[in-house]
C-alpha cells in the first residue's frame, strides 16, 4: 500500500504523506516510501527544492505506536530504530515542511529535519512521548532545543504540551503563519522560488547554517568563508554575477565548475548582497 504521494512541479519535488486514517502516523512503510526516492532525487540536476506536507488535519501525529509497541530494548538497539530518519535530515537539496494540522511526535521531528517549517493557523507541535513513557527518538530532544532553546523544550518534552502555530512562530519553530487555504500555495510559492535559485549555492547556505549550531564563531566564519570561495569555482556564480551586470533574470545550472569566459565588469558595478 502506498502511503507517500510523489510530484514534480517544476523544480520543486512535492512529498505529500497520505495515511489519513491514521493521522499520517510514521510507520516503516512511510519512511522507505518517502526517503529512498528522494534520496535519489537529491542530486537530480533538475530538483531545486523539496515540499514535504501532510492534509489539512494532520501534517504526522507521531510515529505508529502499534508498530514501536512490538519491539523489546534489544531489537530496538539491535535494529537501531528510527535511524532511517537519519537519511531523510541528511538530504542536502533544501527541504521546506509545510505543516497543517497535528504535527506531534516524530511528526514534529520530521518537520524540524527540514530547513524551513511553514505552518496553517491550525497547526499544533508538540513533543508527547513523555505521556507514553519515553522521551522523543529523531532528534526531538537536539533539534527543538536548537530551535527554541533550552527552557521551551524542557516545558514542551517534559510535559508533552502542544503549542499552536502563533506560538511556534513565536519560539522561532516556525518561520510563518498562514491561512489554512493559503499555506501550500504559499509554500509553493517559497519552493519554487528557493529551487530556481542555484543548486551549490542553496546548498551551501544550507551547510553554512547548520554549522552555526555545530562549531564556535571563529570555526563558523572560517567554514562560510571558505564556503563562499568555494562558490566562485561555479558556472552558477559566473552567470547570477553576469545576469546581474546584464540586468536580466539568472539561468541558473547548477553545473560545479566555472565556464572560462571572464565577467564583464564596469568600474561602476555594484553586487547587490
Amino acid at each position: 500500500m502506498s502511503f507517500v504521494d510523489i510530484e514534480h512541479k517544476g523544480r520543486t519535488v512535492v512529498a505529500t504523506i497520505n495515511r489519513p486514517e491514521a493521522l499520517n502516523a510514521l510507520n516503516a512503510d512511510i519512511c522507505s516510501q518517502l526517503v529512498d526516492p528522494l534520496v535519489a532525487l537529491d542530486n537530480h540536476p533538475e530538483v531545486g527544492c523539496i515540499l514535504l506536507t501532510g492534509n489539512e488535519r494532520a501534517f504526522a501525529a507521531g510515529a505508529d505506536i502499534k508498530e514501536l509497541a512490538c519491539h523489546t530494548y534489544e531489537s530496538a538497539l539491535d535494529t537501531d530504530l528510527l535511524v532511517c530518519w537519519q537519511r531523510f535530515a541528511e538530504i542536502r537539496t533544501p527541504k521546506i515542511a509545510a505543516v497543517s494540522g497535528y504535527a506531534l511526535g516524530g511528526g514534529c521531528e520530521l518537520a524540524m529535519m527540514c530547513d524551513i517549517i511553514y505552518a496553517a493557523e491550525n497547526a499544533k507541535f508538540g513533543q508527547p512521548e513523555i505521556k507514553l513513557g519515553l522521551i522523543p527518538g529523531m532528534g526531538g530532544t537536539q533539534r527543538l532545543t536548537r530551535l527554541v532553546g533550552r527552557t521551551k523544550a524542557m516545558d514542551m518534552v517534559l510535559t508533552g504540551r502542544m503549542i499552536n502555530a502563533t506560538d511556534a512562530e513565536r519560539f522561532g519553530l516556525v518561520a510563518q503563519v498562514y491561512k489554512n487555504e493559503e499555506l501550500l500555495p504559499a509554500s509553493l510559492a517559497n519552493a519554487d522560488k528557493i529551487a530556481n535559485f542555484g543548486k551549490i549555492a542553496a546548498r551551501a547556505a544550507v551547510e553554512t547554517i547548520n554549522a552555526a549550531d555545530n562549531s564556535h564563531m571563529a570555526a563558523g566564519l572560517l567554514f562560510e568563508q571558505r564556503s563562499y570561495h568555494a562558490l566562485w569555482a561555479t558556472a552558477d556564480a559566473r552567470e547570477g554575477m553576469q545576469a546581474f551586470l546584464e540586468k536580466r533574470d539568472a539561468n541558473f545550472s547548477g553545473k560545479p565548475k566555472a565556464e572560462k569566459p571572464a565577467l564583464s565588469v564596469t568600474p561602476s558595478a555594484t553586487l547587490a548582497t
